[in-house]
């Protein structure tokens, strides 16, 4: 893993997703992987849900345009410059997938995003279908994208969360994540004006954490 210190930023860019495509990332219970586009009924599965959605930065898709949304993603495969993002499917292996059959269903998926590079920022996201939260898939998969952010030189990750979305603020907690800013009433959306909180770790307080094996702890799962 690349530690920074006092040394310019320096980023392993670009970052592309043909090497997770050969060599997915396996956490123990799950795979990490790129979205492909037969993944997109599982996902729809989750992003036709209105509680999952009230948390996401776009509104109910109905299947068509799920599909849509699913096949976008697919195409975004590099991170080269900043505003660039790639997005990681959650696998549970032995879970039937809604359409059947395949390698497992794809119960939730992860943002990896690019925000400055002459910095070496980026951010991270997950969305975990509700019916398999409580079991600590959301953590165990978020530790595994903060690893990977880590060993690509990235010296700080943040999250961003919506304020009332109390399992993921959790999530952050549990991360070891520290809380640096609540921005009050600064998105308009369904329900009207919403706050957004601020999660960040440096990649030093990272691997301390991973060294002494406090973010791989999943018991109690808790969030998600």
């Amino acid at each position: 893993m690349i530690m920074h210190g006092d040394a310019p930023p320096k980023l392993q860019l670009p970052f592309d997703l043909a090497g997770l495509d050969a060599s997915p990332i396996g956490t123990g219970r799950l795979v990490l992987r790129p979205i492909r586009a037969q993944d997109a009924d599982d996902i729809h599965a989750y992003q036709r849900l209105p509680e999952v959605v009230a948390y996401l930065p776009w509104p109910l898709l109905d299947r068509e345009a799920s599909h849509e949304h699913t096949e976008l993603r697919t195409k975004q495969r590099t991170l080269a410059t900043d505003g660039d993002r790639v997005a990681l499917a959650i696998v549970l292996p032995g879970e039937p997938s809604v359409g059947g059959g395949g390698e497992g269903r794809v119960i939730g998926d992860l943002t990896f995003i690019l925000t400055s590079a002459a910095h070496a920022q980026v951010a991270v996201g997950w969305v975990l279908h509700p019916d398999f939260q409580g079991h600590g898939y959301a953590r165990e998969a978020a530790t595994a994208l903060l690893d990977l952010a880590a060993g690509l030189g990235a010296h700080r990750i943040a999250a961003t969360v919506d304020a009332a979305n109390k399992q993921s603020l959790v999530l952050c907690e549990r991360l070891g994540m520290r809380k640096e800013a609540t921005f009050h009433h600064d998105r308009y959306g369904q329900t009207g004006w919403r706050d957004t909180v601020i999660y960040a770790v440096t990649d030093a307080e990272w691997l301390g954490r991973r060294t002494s094996g406090a973010a791989a702890d999943t018991t109690p799962p808790g969030a998600h």
